[in-house]
Protein backbone atom coordinates (compact mmCIF):
# COMPACT_ATOMS: atom_id res chain seq x y z
CA UNK A 1 0.00 0.00 0.00
CA UNK A 2 1.22 3.45 -0.64
CA UNK A 3 4.31 1.96 -2.68
CA UNK A 4 4.31 4.97 -4.68
CA UNK A 5 5.02 7.31 -2.34
CA UNK A 6 7.49 4.76 -0.28
CA UNK A 7 9.43 4.18 -3.52
CA UNK A 8 9.88 8.11 -4.08
CA UNK A 9 10.46 9.29 -0.56
CA UNK A 10 13.24 6.78 -0.80
CA UNK A 11 14.50 7.46 -3.63
CA UNK A 12 14.34 11.58 -2.71
CA UNK A 13 16.43 11.20 0.72
CA UNK A 14 19.61 12.12 -0.32
CA UNK A 15 18.52 15.16 -1.48
CA UNK A 16 16.18 15.52 1.81
CA UNK A 17 19.54 15.43 3.95
CA UNK A 18 21.67 17.32 1.99
CA UNK A 19 18.92 20.16 2.18
CA UNK A 20 18.42 19.54 6.07
CA UNK A 21 22.46 19.83 6.07
CA UNK A 22 22.53 22.96 4.32
CA UNK A 23 20.09 24.73 6.36
CA UNK A 24 21.71 23.64 9.30
CA UNK A 25 24.86 25.51 8.46
CA UNK A 26 23.05 28.49 8.26
CA UNK A 27 23.04 30.23 11.77
CA UNK A 28 19.66 31.59 11.93
CA UNK A 29 19.65 32.26 15.42
CA UNK A 30 16.98 34.88 16.22
CA UNK A 31 17.52 35.84 19.42
CA UNK A 32 18.96 39.29 20.24
CA UNK A 33 22.56 39.70 19.90
CA UNK A 34 23.02 37.32 17.06
CA UNK A 35 23.29 38.26 13.55
CA UNK A 36 19.64 38.66 12.05
CA UNK A 37 20.58 38.33 8.17
CA UNK A 38 21.22 34.96 9.50
CA UNK A 39 17.97 34.58 10.11
CA UNK A 40 17.25 36.34 6.41
CA UNK A 41 19.73 34.27 4.61
CA UNK A 42 17.79 31.18 5.72
CA UNK A 43 14.14 32.39 5.08
CA UNK A 44 16.05 33.25 1.44
CA UNK A 45 17.01 29.88 0.95
CA UNK A 46 14.01 28.23 1.51
CA UNK A 47 11.91 30.43 -0.70
CA UNK A 48 14.15 28.89 -3.19
CA UNK A 49 13.83 25.70 -2.24
CA UNK A 50 9.99 25.91 -2.22
CA UNK A 51 10.34 27.61 -5.60
CA UNK A 52 12.07 24.20 -6.87
CA UNK A 53 10.25 21.86 -5.35
CA UNK A 54 6.99 23.12 -7.56
CA UNK A 55 5.22 25.72 -5.11
CA UNK A 56 3.43 28.96 -6.57
CA UNK A 57 3.58 32.86 -5.01
CA UNK A 58 7.06 31.79 -3.41
CA UNK A 59 7.69 35.53 -1.38
CA UNK A 60 9.18 36.32 2.11
CA UNK A 61 6.02 37.82 4.24
CA UNK A 62 7.35 40.83 6.51
CA UNK A 63 6.22 43.31 9.46
CA UNK A 64 8.30 45.86 10.90
CA UNK A 65 10.58 44.54 13.63
CA UNK A 66 9.92 41.18 12.91
CA UNK A 67 12.30 38.25 11.32
CA UNK A 68 10.95 37.27 8.38
CA UNK A 69 8.61 34.50 7.60
CA UNK A 70 8.11 32.33 4.06
CA UNK A 71 5.39 31.85 2.36
CA UNK A 72 4.43 29.58 -0.77
CA UNK A 73 1.20 27.62 -1.83
CA UNK A 74 0.04 24.93 -4.66
CA UNK A 75 -3.60 25.46 -5.69
CA UNK A 76 -6.56 22.89 -4.46
CA UNK A 77 -7.47 20.78 -7.16
CA UNK A 78 -11.14 20.93 -7.05
CA UNK A 79 -13.32 19.29 -4.37
CA UNK A 80 -9.91 18.74 -2.17
CA UNK A 81 -9.00 20.67 0.85
CA UNK A 82 -6.10 22.73 1.68
CA UNK A 83 -3.83 22.09 4.33
CA UNK A 84 -1.59 24.97 6.28
CA UNK A 85 1.50 23.39 6.90
CA UNK A 86 3.83 25.32 9.37
CA UNK A 87 7.63 25.02 11.00
CA UNK A 88 9.99 27.52 12.09
CA UNK A 89 13.34 28.00 10.35
CA UNK A 90 15.28 29.89 13.34
CA UNK A 91 16.82 28.16 15.92
CA UNK A 92 18.23 28.48 19.49
CA UNK A 93 21.77 29.89 20.54
CA UNK A 94 24.57 27.14 19.68
CA UNK A 95 25.58 27.47 23.91
CA UNK A 96 29.03 26.23 24.95
CA UNK A 97 30.57 25.09 21.82
CA UNK A 98 33.20 22.46 23.87
CA UNK A 99 30.24 21.03 24.80
CA UNK A 100 29.64 19.89 21.47
CA UNK A 101 30.10 16.88 19.49
CA UNK A 102 31.23 19.03 16.40
CA UNK A 103 30.82 22.78 15.22
CA UNK A 104 27.20 23.54 16.14
CA UNK A 105 26.54 24.78 12.53
CA UNK A 106 28.39 21.75 10.66
CA UNK A 107 26.21 18.78 10.93
CA UNK A 108 27.78 15.76 11.18
CA UNK A 109 26.00 12.05 11.81
CA UNK A 110 26.48 9.84 14.95
CA UNK A 111 25.04 6.52 15.25
CA UNK A 112 22.18 7.32 12.67
CA UNK A 113 21.83 10.73 14.27
CA UNK A 114 22.18 13.97 12.21
CA UNK A 115 23.51 16.28 15.30
CA UNK A 116 23.76 20.23 14.57
CA UNK A 117 21.68 23.31 15.90
CA UNK A 118 18.30 23.16 14.14
CA UNK A 119 18.52 19.62 12.86
CA UNK A 120 15.52 18.60 15.12
CA UNK A 121 14.21 22.15 15.88
CA UNK A 122 12.67 22.90 13.55
CA UNK A 123 14.63 22.97 10.11
CA UNK A 124 13.60 19.14 9.69
CA UNK A 125 9.92 20.21 9.82
CA UNK A 126 10.94 22.25 6.85
CA UNK A 127 12.33 19.34 5.04
CA UNK A 128 9.41 17.11 5.66
CA UNK A 129 6.87 19.41 4.50
CA UNK A 130 8.72 19.95 1.02
CA UNK A 131 9.70 16.21 0.77
CA UNK A 132 6.24 14.95 1.52
CA UNK A 133 5.06 17.57 -1.46
CA UNK A 134 7.68 16.48 -3.57
CA UNK A 135 6.54 12.99 -3.26
CA UNK A 136 3.81 13.22 -5.48
CA UNK A 137 5.84 14.37 -8.60
CA UNK A 138 3.94 17.34 -9.00
CA UNK A 139 0.46 16.21 -8.68
CA UNK A 140 -0.54 17.00 -5.35
CA UNK A 141 -3.97 15.61 -4.33
CA UNK A 142 -4.19 18.47 -2.03
CA UNK A 143 -4.24 21.87 -1.71
CA UNK A 144 -1.01 23.51 0.13
CA UNK A 145 0.21 26.39 1.60
CA UNK A 146 3.53 26.81 3.54
CA UNK A 147 4.55 29.36 6.22
CA UNK A 148 8.22 29.22 7.22
CA UNK A 149 8.12 31.28 10.80
CA UNK A 150 11.24 33.14 11.89
CA UNK A 151 10.90 33.95 15.36
CA UNK A 152 9.41 31.11 17.21
CA UNK A 153 12.45 30.25 19.20
CA UNK A 154 12.23 33.78 20.47
CA UNK A 155 8.45 32.98 21.46
CA UNK A 156 6.66 34.06 18.01
CA UNK A 157 6.01 38.11 19.45
CA UNK A 158 4.92 38.85 16.24
CA UNK A 159 2.66 35.58 14.73
CA UNK A 160 -0.18 37.38 15.84
CA UNK A 161 0.39 40.37 13.53
CA UNK A 162 1.21 38.04 10.36
CA UNK A 163 -2.16 36.33 11.12
CA UNK A 164 -3.99 39.78 10.98
CA UNK A 165 -1.72 41.05 8.12
CA UNK A 166 -2.27 37.34 5.98
CA UNK A 167 -5.42 35.90 7.59
CA UNK A 168 -6.91 35.01 4.15
CA UNK A 169 -3.94 34.11 2.35
CA UNK A 170 -3.25 31.59 5.22
CA UNK A 171 -6.76 30.27 5.73
CA UNK A 172 -6.48 26.39 5.48
CA UNK A 173 -9.01 23.20 6.62
CA UNK A 174 -6.38 21.89 8.21
CA UNK A 175 -3.52 23.13 9.96
CA UNK A 176 -0.59 21.04 10.51
CA UNK A 177 2.15 22.32 12.72
CA UNK A 178 5.47 20.53 12.24
CA UNK A 179 6.84 21.29 15.55
CA UNK A 180 6.66 18.69 17.99
CA UNK A 181 8.02 15.04 17.87
CA UNK A 182 7.30 11.31 18.56
CA UNK A 183 7.06 9.46 21.82
CA UNK A 184 10.47 7.61 20.83
CA UNK A 185 12.42 6.64 18.15
CA UNK A 186 10.37 4.55 15.58
CA UNK A 187 7.14 5.49 17.76
CA UNK A 188 5.32 8.08 16.01
CA UNK A 189 2.93 10.35 17.89
CA UNK A 190 0.41 13.16 17.50
CA UNK A 191 0.88 15.76 20.24
CA UNK A 192 -2.68 16.88 21.94
CA UNK A 193 -1.42 18.86 24.73
CA UNK A 194 0.52 21.64 25.80
CA UNK A 195 1.54 23.08 28.91
CA UNK A 196 1.98 27.03 29.02
CA UNK A 197 4.54 29.59 30.41
CA UNK A 198 4.85 32.00 32.94
CA UNK A 199 7.76 33.84 34.18
CA UNK A 200 9.34 36.75 36.02
CA UNK A 201 12.36 37.93 37.74
CA UNK A 202 12.46 38.65 41.82
CA UNK A 203 14.71 41.19 42.39
CA UNK A 204 15.94 40.93 46.58
CA UNK A 205 17.54 44.34 48.16
CA UNK A 206 18.64 44.27 51.89
CA UNK A 207 21.20 46.70 51.71
CA UNK A 208 21.48 49.94 49.86
CA UNK A 209 25.70 48.92 49.57
CA UNK A 210 27.85 46.16 49.90
CA UNK A 211 29.31 46.08 53.23
CA UNK A 212 32.10 44.12 55.14
CA UNK A 213 30.81 40.28 56.09
CA UNK A 214 33.06 40.22 59.06
CA UNK A 215 31.47 43.44 60.63
CA UNK A 216 27.98 43.56 59.88
CA UNK A 217 27.43 39.58 58.99
CA UNK A 218 25.32 38.23 61.86
CA UNK A 219 22.27 40.52 62.34
CA UNK A 220 22.19 41.94 58.68
CA UNK A 221 20.93 39.30 56.05
CA UNK A 222 22.92 38.91 52.67
CA UNK A 223 20.27 39.12 49.58
CA UNK A 224 21.64 35.60 47.86
CA UNK A 225 20.37 33.99 51.35
CA UNK A 226 16.84 36.18 50.82
CA UNK A 227 16.69 34.94 47.48
CA UNK A 228 17.72 31.13 48.60
CA UNK A 229 15.22 31.22 50.93
CA UNK A 230 11.96 32.60 48.45
CA UNK A 231 12.92 30.68 45.72
CA UNK A 232 13.37 27.39 48.07
CA UNK A 233 9.21 28.31 49.27
CA UNK A 234 8.33 27.31 45.42
CA UNK A 235 8.10 23.59 46.44
CA UNK A 236 7.28 21.28 49.33
CA UNK A 237 9.25 18.51 50.96
CA UNK A 238 8.22 16.71 48.43
CA UNK A 239 9.11 18.66 45.62
CA UNK A 240 5.54 19.76 44.50
CA UNK A 241 4.82 23.58 43.29
CA UNK A 242 3.83 24.96 46.31
CA UNK A 243 2.07 27.97 45.09
CA UNK A 244 -1.71 27.90 45.62
CA UNK A 245 -4.35 28.24 43.32
CA UNK A 246 -2.74 26.69 40.27
CA UNK A 247 -4.52 24.35 37.90
CA UNK A 248 -3.63 20.45 37.94
CA UNK A 249 -5.64 18.62 34.58
CA UNK A 250 -6.47 15.56 34.01
CA UNK A 251 -3.96 12.93 33.52
CA UNK A 252 -3.70 11.28 30.12
CA UNK A 253 -3.67 7.15 29.38
CA UNK A 254 0.06 6.98 28.70
CA UNK A 255 3.08 6.89 31.53
CA UNK A 256 6.89 7.30 31.40
CA UNK A 257 8.78 4.32 33.35
CA UNK A 258 11.29 6.23 35.46
CA UNK A 259 14.29 4.81 33.94
CA UNK A 260 13.52 6.57 30.75
CA UNK A 261 12.90 9.56 32.31
CA UNK A 262 15.77 9.40 34.24
CA UNK A 263 17.81 8.54 30.92
CA UNK A 264 16.26 11.08 28.51
CA UNK A 265 16.55 13.71 31.23
CA UNK A 266 20.13 12.55 31.98
CA UNK A 267 19.93 12.48 35.22
CA UNK A 268 22.98 12.18 37.42
CA UNK A 269 23.07 8.72 39.46
CA UNK A 270 21.06 9.10 42.79
CA UNK A 271 19.20 11.99 42.04
CA UNK A 272 15.50 11.03 43.07
CA UNK A 273 12.56 12.70 41.05
CA UNK A 274 10.16 14.95 42.65
CA UNK A 275 6.66 15.59 43.22
CA UNK A 276 3.65 13.30 43.22
CA UNK A 277 0.70 11.69 40.35
CA UNK A 278 2.34 9.66 37.48
CA UNK A 279 5.53 11.18 35.91
CA UNK A 280 3.52 12.00 32.43
CA UNK A 281 1.26 13.82 34.61
CA UNK A 282 4.10 15.29 36.57
CA UNK A 283 5.82 16.10 32.97
CA UNK A 284 2.66 17.38 31.10
CA UNK A 285 -0.52 17.99 33.36
CA UNK A 286 0.44 19.69 36.49
CA UNK A 287 2.53 23.14 36.94
CA UNK A 288 5.84 23.04 37.26
CA UNK A 289 8.27 26.06 38.55
CA UNK A 290 12.06 25.99 37.71
CA UNK A 291 14.39 28.57 38.89
CA UNK A 292 16.36 29.64 35.22
CA UNK A 293 18.89 31.86 36.02
CA UNK A 294 20.44 33.79 39.49
CA UNK A 295 22.26 37.28 38.58
CA UNK A 296 24.48 37.55 41.49
CA UNK A 297 28.46 37.95 42.24
CA UNK A 298 30.40 34.57 40.49
CA UNK A 299 32.74 33.36 42.69
CA UNK A 300 35.55 34.41 41.06
CA UNK A 301 34.73 37.52 42.16
CA UNK A 302 33.99 37.00 45.31
CA UNK A 303 34.73 38.83 48.28
CA UNK A 304 33.73 39.10 52.10
CA UNK A 305 31.13 41.23 51.84
CA UNK A 306 27.06 41.08 52.30
CA UNK A 307 25.54 40.87 48.24
CA UNK A 308 22.82 44.15 48.61
CA UNK A 309 21.05 42.74 46.01
CA UNK A 310 20.27 39.63 44.10
CA UNK A 311 18.51 38.47 41.06
CA UNK A 312 16.45 35.27 40.41
CA UNK A 313 14.22 34.47 36.53
CA UNK A 314 11.94 32.03 37.74
CA UNK A 315 9.80 30.04 35.17
CA UNK A 316 5.98 28.21 35.93
CA UNK A 317 5.13 25.90 33.04
CA UNK A 318 0.96 26.06 33.45
CA UNK A 319 -1.19 23.28 32.69
CA UNK A 320 -4.19 23.01 29.80
CA UNK A 321 -6.71 24.91 31.54
CA UNK A 322 -4.97 27.35 33.21
CA UNK A 323 -5.33 31.29 32.78
CA UNK A 324 -1.81 32.34 32.45
CA UNK A 325 -2.66 36.18 34.13
CA UNK A 326 -4.23 34.11 36.98
CA UNK A 327 -0.86 32.10 37.02
CA UNK A 328 1.49 34.81 36.87
CA UNK A 329 -0.82 36.89 40.30
CA UNK A 330 -0.41 33.60 41.88
CA UNK A 331 3.33 33.32 41.22
CA UNK A 332 3.64 37.40 42.30
CA UNK A 333 1.38 36.89 45.38
CA UNK A 334 3.44 33.88 46.64
CA UNK A 335 6.60 35.38 45.84
CA UNK A 336 5.85 38.73 47.54
CA UNK A 337 4.54 36.63 50.98
CA UNK A 338 7.83 34.13 51.29
CA UNK A 339 9.83 36.82 51.40
CA UNK A 340 11.83 36.84 54.94
CA UNK A 341 12.91 39.65 57.28
CA UNK A 342 11.60 42.49 55.75
CA UNK A 343 13.69 42.44 52.54
CA UNK A 344 12.99 44.98 49.51
CA UNK A 345 11.10 42.28 46.89
CA UNK A 346 10.55 43.87 43.34
CA UNK A 347 8.81 41.38 40.93
CA UNK A 348 9.07 42.11 37.52
CA UNK A 349 6.67 40.07 35.06
CA UNK A 350 7.76 38.26 31.65
CA UNK A 351 6.20 36.16 28.80
CA UNK A 352 3.11 34.41 29.54
CA UNK A 353 1.69 31.83 27.12
CA UNK A 354 -1.28 29.64 27.00
CA UNK A 355 -1.44 26.52 27.19
CA UNK A 356 -4.03 24.18 24.76
CA UNK A 357 -5.22 20.70 24.19
CA UNK A 358 -6.07 19.76 21.01
CA UNK A 359 -9.23 17.49 19.27
CA UNK A 360 -7.74 14.26 18.18
CA UNK A 361 -10.92 12.93 16.90
CA UNK A 362 -11.64 14.94 14.26
CA UNK A 363 -11.24 13.39 10.61
CA UNK A 364 -7.91 14.82 10.23
CA UNK A 365 -6.45 13.70 13.40
CA UNK A 366 -7.74 10.35 12.59
CA UNK A 367 -6.14 10.17 9.33
CA UNK A 368 -2.60 11.69 10.01
CA UNK A 369 -2.66 8.47 13.01
CA UNK A 370 -3.54 6.08 10.66
CA UNK A 371 -0.99 7.21 7.96
CA UNK A 372 1.97 7.90 10.51
CA UNK A 373 0.73 3.91 11.61
CA UNK A 374 1.47 2.92 8.70
CA UNK A 375 4.54 4.85 7.81
CA UNK A 376 6.33 3.94 11.17
CA UNK A 377 4.31 0.53 11.17
CA UNK A 378 3.54 0.77 14.83
CA UNK A 379 0.04 2.33 16.69
CA UNK A 380 0.56 6.86 16.56
CA UNK A 381 0.58 7.31 20.29
CA UNK A 382 -1.17 10.81 21.67
CA UNK A 383 0.91 12.24 24.03
CA UNK A 384 1.17 15.71 25.75
CA UNK A 385 4.44 17.60 26.10
CA UNK A 386 5.53 19.72 29.05
CA UNK A 387 7.16 22.61 26.94
CA UNK A 388 5.03 25.26 25.79
CA UNK A 389 4.53 26.37 22.23
CA UNK A 390 1.92 29.77 22.72
CA UNK A 391 1.17 30.36 19.17
CA UNK A 392 -0.95 27.43 18.90
CA UNK A 393 -3.43 29.37 21.02
CA UNK A 394 -3.10 32.46 17.83
CA UNK A 395 -3.61 29.62 15.44
CA UNK A 396 -7.12 28.63 17.07
CA UNK A 397 -8.18 32.05 17.36
CA UNK A 398 -7.36 32.99 13.89
CA UNK A 399 -8.92 29.84 12.66
CA UNK A 400 -11.56 28.57 15.03
CA UNK A 401 -13.10 25.99 12.19
CA UNK A 402 -9.64 24.78 11.14
CA UNK A 403 -8.42 21.18 12.61
CA UNK A 404 -5.27 21.78 13.98
CA UNK A 405 -2.73 19.22 14.37
CA UNK A 406 1.21 19.04 16.12
CA UNK A 407 3.26 16.62 14.17
CA UNK A 408 6.89 16.14 14.05
CA UNK A 409 9.88 13.96 14.25
CA UNK A 410 12.34 14.92 16.49
CA UNK A 411 12.62 12.63 19.68
CA UNK A 412 13.13 12.52 23.45
CA UNK A 413 16.87 12.19 22.75
CA UNK A 414 17.11 15.14 20.17
CA UNK A 415 18.19 17.40 23.11
CA UNK A 416 16.98 20.49 21.74
CA UNK A 417 17.59 23.87 22.89
CA UNK A 418 20.64 21.96 24.11
CA UNK A 419 24.24 21.12 22.57
CA UNK A 420 24.39 17.75 20.68
CA UNK A 421 20.77 18.61 19.14
CA UNK A 422 20.16 15.56 17.48
CA UNK A 423 17.72 13.73 15.09
CA UNK A 424 16.99 9.98 13.99
CA UNK A 425 17.60 9.85 10.11
CA UNK A 426 15.45 6.78 9.73
CA UNK A 427 12.47 8.68 11.57
CA UNK A 428 13.12 11.78 9.20
CA UNK A 429 12.04 9.58 6.33
CA UNK A 430 9.27 7.80 8.24
CA UNK A 431 8.03 11.01 8.90
CA UNK A 432 7.96 12.22 5.41
CA UNK A 433 6.18 9.22 4.27
CA UNK A 434 3.47 9.86 7.45
CA UNK A 435 2.85 13.14 5.72
CA UNK A 436 2.26 12.20 2.62
CA UNK A 437 0.10 9.37 3.21
CA UNK A 438 -1.88 11.59 4.84
CA UNK A 439 -1.95 14.05 2.55
CA UNK A 440 -3.44 11.62 0.21
CA UNK A 441 -5.67 10.14 2.69
CA UNK A 442 -6.93 13.48 2.86
CA UNK A 443 -7.92 14.42 -0.85
CA UNK A 444 -9.61 10.80 -0.64
CA UNK A 445 -11.81 11.29 2.21
CA UNK A 446 -12.66 14.29 0.96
Amino acid sequence: MYNDLRTAVRDGFGRVRSELEELVRIPSVSAPGFDPQQVRRSAERIGELLTASGFDGVRLLEIEGAHPAVYGEIPAPDGAPTVLLYAHHDVQPPGPEDEWETTPFDPIERNGRLLGRGTADDKCGVVVHLAAIRAFGGDVPVGVKVFMEGEEEIGSANLGAFLDKHRELLSADVIVIGDAGNWAVGAPALTTSLRGLVDCIVEVRTLENAVHSGMFGGPVPDAITVLARIVASLHDERGNVAVPDLLHAPAGDVDLTEAEVRSQAGAVEGLELVGDGSLTARLWYQPAISVLAIDAPPISEAINQLVPVARAKVSLRIAPGQDPQRALRALVAHLEANAPWGADVTISPGALGDACRLDATNDASVIFKQAFGIAYGTETVEMGVGGSIPFVAAFEEAYPHASILLTGVMDPTSQIHAPNESLSLIDLERGILGEAIALRMLAESA
